[in-house]
């Protein structure tokens, strides 16, 4: 398991006076880009190979609040991988300073073609290293249909009736 720690800043507070979700959702991403950059991802890799990851959905689960001027830690466990690396599922947690689980959230995501728009395999020099992340209990190959698994697809609106 891949951690990061961070402590709670003010600007991280919404109005509640709590960690907002926009913050939760940065945290998470800075966890992510960090281990990926200490595993051969960085902008000059990525320039390389011409890709970027993009993300299909971040689903989160909130079980206990974050204040500010606490720190917290950032789990990332690989949940899922298709074989070729083409798509991945991540899995966070976040954790206050007595290990009391505050926040979950399962993220799936894949490898773009940066001039090409396309998705894209990860190239097995990188499908190497993110597959050298811990993986959660319930980890599994990862197929195109476990991508779909919500079958949500984009419902378009006449243009006049906006």
């Amino acid at each position: 398991m891949y951690t990061k720690d961070f402590e709670i800043r003010w600007s991280d507070i919404d109005a509640n006076r709590h960690l907002a979700n926009s913050a939760y959702m940065n945290f998470m991403s800075h966890t992510r880009m960090a281990f990926l950059m200490e595993h051969g991802f960085g902008q000059k890799q990525l320039a390389q190979h011409n890709i970027g990851p993009v993300v299909f959905y971040e689903h989160i689960y909130y079980f206990k609040e974050i204040f500010a001027g606490k720190p917290i830690k950032v789990s990332l466990e690989l949940k899922g991988i298709s074989e070729d690396g083409m798509f991945f599922e991540f899995l966070h947690n976040i954790y206050d300073a007595k290990g009391k689980n505050c926040a979950s959230c399962e993220m799936l995501g894949s490898w773009i073609d940066l001039k090409d728009r396309t998705l894209v395999t990860l190239p097995k020099d990188l499908l190497k290293e993110l597959n050298s992340l811990g993986k959660t209990e319930d980890f599994k190959i990862l197929t195109k249909e476990d991508t779909r698994k919500f079958g949500k697809k984009p419902k378009h609106i006449d243009p006049s009736l906006l």
